[in-house]
């Protein structure tokens, strides 16, 4: 299995699409759990990582900020 990498300030999709539409979420921290917020409509949902992991589809854009 490919190991899929994430940071924190990467845009996602995930395998669903959020009930607005929108189909990018934001990472906006991370832990134990991870919070992510919908590109769209500005909703923000905090997951368990193993639960993001298994429903992460892929990274769409790279934070290139350090």
């Amino acid at each position: 299995m490919v190991e899929k990498t994430y940071e924190l300030n990467d845009v996602v999709q995930m395998k669903k699409a959020h009930p607005c539409g929108e189909n990018r979420w934001k990472i906006i921290r991370m832990g134990a759990d991870i919070r992510i917020k919908c590109e769209g409509c500005g909703h923000s949902v905090m997951i368990p990582r193993k639960k993001f992991e298994s429903k992460l589809k892929k990274v769409i854009e790279k934070n290139e900020a350090k």
